[in-house]
């Protein structure tokens, strides 16, 4: 690749990452929480769930979430179903002339053939470069002619039922769960997480959501995911983890049914200090929130998630 052909790349990467990160800045400047859920809000109609392909049934996942909740914030959309242009095709329907879509990204890694071979003789492993992809989809309810069942969301699943299926995920999680205290914390060094008794909060789905926060901590111990956690309070550090726990718990509660108030206001000028410093730090935080869901989530036997069986990295696929 020329060296003028990859200037271009990486400069039309930072735009990408520009985009993303402005969008999100805006959003917290004025006080909305871009990973708080959509629905029970006055502009938007669709139902709790997280955002599905509806072509392949596949959730998205990572910083796409945030991007595909917002649009349904924006327009008001009645479904969490999205599917490209040619998908809509595909299925027998098509985009309504007119329609805008929303542009979301894929993220991967390839490895030049220039480094392929440097690497042959030198004898070593080839370096891979990470690239970010845009594309555009359109939510099902901006589609005509689609089959009747390629946007049916599934009802949120009753109130007992939500608690029930916390605690079996935190149980087949083998995290060492506390329940006591007036506190909320994850303790790194003793790798064990400590939340209030439910009774103890004035709305007790918020337990929930608090439980998710902590156990999405504890997801980086080095036995699990081994993110850095070595942050103190106060530190860019420590704002960017705190940054993936709250993401984390957003995803879990939407993927579980559990639609609790907005927790921790208090960290967005943290996280506004460090999204103007690092463009890439929300598209980051959010992938490392999918992984740290997709864990924890891996301990419901899959009719618990009311997901169909398929592997995180499935999961994880844009499309």
């Amino acid at each position: 690749m020329a060296r003028q052909d990859r200037a271009a790349d990486s400069s039309a990467r930072s735009n990408l990452y520009d985009d993303i990160t402005n969008k999100i800045i805006a959003e917290l400047e004025q006080g909305r929480l871009p990973w708080v859920q959509p629905w029970g809000t006055a502009a938007a109609n669709a139902s709790l769930a997280m955002p599905k392909n509806a072509a392949t049934s596949r959730q998205y996942s990572g910083i796409n979430v945030l991007i595909l909740w917002g649009a349904v914030i924006q327009y008001g959309f009645p479904t969490q179903h999205w599917l490209t242009f040619r998908q809509a095709l595909s299925l027998g329907g098509n985009v309504r002339k007119g329609e805008r879509g929303t542009t979301v990204v894929y993220a991967d890694r390839f490895t030049p053939e220039n480094e392929k071979r440097r690497a042959f003789e030198a004898g070593e492993e080839p370096g891979r470069i990470p690239f970010l992809k845009r594309f555009t989809v359109f939510n099902a309810a901006q589609c005509e002619g689609l089959p009747d069942d390629s946007a049916i969301e599934a009802p949120p699943p009753p109130p007992s039922l939500i608690e029930p299926r916390v605690e079996v995920m935190i149980r087949a999680s083998g995290i060492d769960f506390r329940i006591g205290g007036d506190r909320a914390f994850y303790m790194p060094s003793l790798d064990y997480v400590q939340v209030p008794p439910p009774q103890a909060y004035f709305e007790s789905i918020n337990w929930h959501r608090t439980a998710l926060h902590e156990m999405g901590h504890a997801t980086g111990h080095a036995s699990r995911l081994g993110r850095d956690c070595s942050g103190s309070f106060g530190t860019k550090k420590y704002a960017f983890e705190e940054l993936v726990a709250e993401i984390n718990a957003a995803f879990c509660c939407a993927t579980l049914g559990i639609v609790p108030t907005v927790r921790h206001a208090d960290y967005i000028g943290s996280w506004l200090e460090v999204m103007r410093e690092d463009s890439r730090a929300i598209v980051r935080a959010a992938s490392q929130a999918s992984k740290a869901a997709d864990w924890l989530l891996s301990h419901l036997p899959a009719e618990d998630t009311g997901e169909p069986e398929i592997s995180a990295t499935e999961r994880r696929a844009a499309a």
